[in-house]
């Protein structure tokens, strides 16, 4: 188990260093500020007339978690349906809230798995799921 925790360990910090999509872009953009803890980001996204998301980036600063989650997502929603996103971010939410991984074998949560552990960390949540919640303000909140 430690070996694991280790590999998740360096995966988070990888994102967090080496940020993917991590650039201004996209034909729309909201910015979003993390509620307990001042972490913000701007997501940025282009979604084509079939609802699928073509372009999706961020900039921002913040812990660690926040940026490697902002990191992961955005690999993970690109080129995915905006209903398959939906089932992510509700994945997303078990994961951090409940620590419970995803039983559909559908939903791929890929590197974001490696946030598991952050749901023993209740203050730490809202930083895990800060480009989740951006994500449901952008594309499912009217």
């Amino acid at each position: 188990m430690k070996m694991l925790d280790d590999l998740y360990r360096q995966l988070i910090m990888d994102h967090a260093r080496y940020r993917r999509n991590h650039r201004k872009g996209g034909n729309e953009h909201l910015h979003y500020k993390n509620p307990t803890c001042g972490d913000v980001m701007t997501l940025y996204w282009t979604i084509n007339k079939d609802n699928v998301i073509e372009d999706v980036s961020f900039t921002g600063e913040g812990c660690s978690i926040s940026m490697a989650s902002c990191s992961m997502m955005t690999v993970l929603v690109r080129g995915k349906h905006v209903t398959e996103v939906n089932q992510m971010k509700e994945a997303m939410e078990q994961l951090i809230r409940n620590g419970v991984p995803p039983t559909d074998q559908e939903i791929d949560l890929g590197d974001a798995l490696s946030l598991e552990g952050v749901h023993k960390l209740k203050a730490r949540h809202n930083c895990a799921l800060m480009p989740w919640q951006a994500l449901d303000r952008a594309f499912f909140r009217e």
